[in-house]
């Protein structure tokens, strides 16, 4: 596995613990989250604060299905099941886009899709 599946991997992981400094430790500092049409941050701090949104608890299921590298891209398509403060669940369908720099994010765009 190359070094920037490794990274992503390590991402997901800390996603999957709610880990924030295994996940802030995979960008760099002048990182970019997409998600389009909901939100664009820029930088660990403002991304720090999206990793886990109001109305979130718990730690999510998240299951990666296909990772694809090419040309220090990263795209991972899977699922995710994250429990919410009302006892629901918000049920995910992703493909995020990683365009990775000496081994860490630099940018990530996100395309979601709520499933039932």
């Amino acid at each position: 596995m190359t070094l920037n599946k490794r990274t992503i991997e390590a991402y997901m992981d800390g996603f999957r613990r709610t880990d924030r400094p295994q996940i802030l430790s995979c960008l760099t500092d002048d990182v970019e989250w997409v998600i389009p049409g909901a939100f664009h941050v820029r930088g660990k701090d403002d991304f720090a604060k999206h990793i886990v949104d109001e109305g979130f608890v718990g730690h999510p299921l998240i299951t990666v299905s296909r990772l694809t590298e090419e040309d220090n891209v990263v795209v991972a398509e899977g699922s995710v099941r994250a429990p919410k403060q009302d006892g629901t669940f918000l049920n995910l369908v992703f493909c995020d886009v990683f365009d990775m720099r000496n081994g860490k994010i630099r940018r990530l765009v996100s395309y979601l899709m709520e499933t039932k």
